[in-house]
This record gives C-alpha cells, structure tokens and sequence, in this order.
C-alpha cells in the first residue's frame, strides 16, 4: 500500500476503534488518524506473533480487524494513562 492508503486505512481503523471503544476519547482528527496507524502496526505484529503467519494490509476484514483491535488497545492504554495525571 502507497502512504496515502495506509493514512486512509489508519483513519478507518481509528474511527472504528473510538466507535467501539467505551468512553470518551479527546483527540482531533489527526490523533485518529494517528492511533489507527501505530493501532494497525500493533494489531498487525500481535497478528504475526500470534498466528504465525505474515499478515498483509490490505483492504479484507481480517486485517482492519486486527488494526482495529490494536486501535482499541492503544485507545484504552492513552486513556488509562492520561487518567493518571493530577
């Protein structure tokens, strides 16, 4: 996939993951677009490790799956973090 993709895939993923994930979430445009792309590298490597097999991006429902499922991890770890500030 072409950087283009992998921003539109990412922004895809973060959408899904702040729809499903509980709470709410304050960050813009560009944070989602952010959290769907370092989502999709983690639900991808989780994919590989757990698998054992090479995961490809591409745009099947296997993959924004797992980039929606890193997403979603990534989400709740920034919010748990950001909830520890005085």
């Amino acid at each position: 996939m072409g950087l283009l993709s992998w921003i539109l895939f990412g922004f895809v993923a973060g959408a899904l993951a702040r729809l499903l994930a509980p709470g709410p979430h304050r960050i813009g445009c560009f944070g989602t677009i952010a959290v769907g792309v370092v989502g999709s590298l983690l639900g991808g490597l989780a994919g590989e490790v757990l698998l054992g097999d090479n995961v490809d991006f591409g745009w099947d429902i296997g993959p924004l799956a797992l980039a929606v499922a890193g997403s979603i991890v990534l989400l709740l770890v920034l919010r748990a973090l950001n909830g520890r500030r005085p």
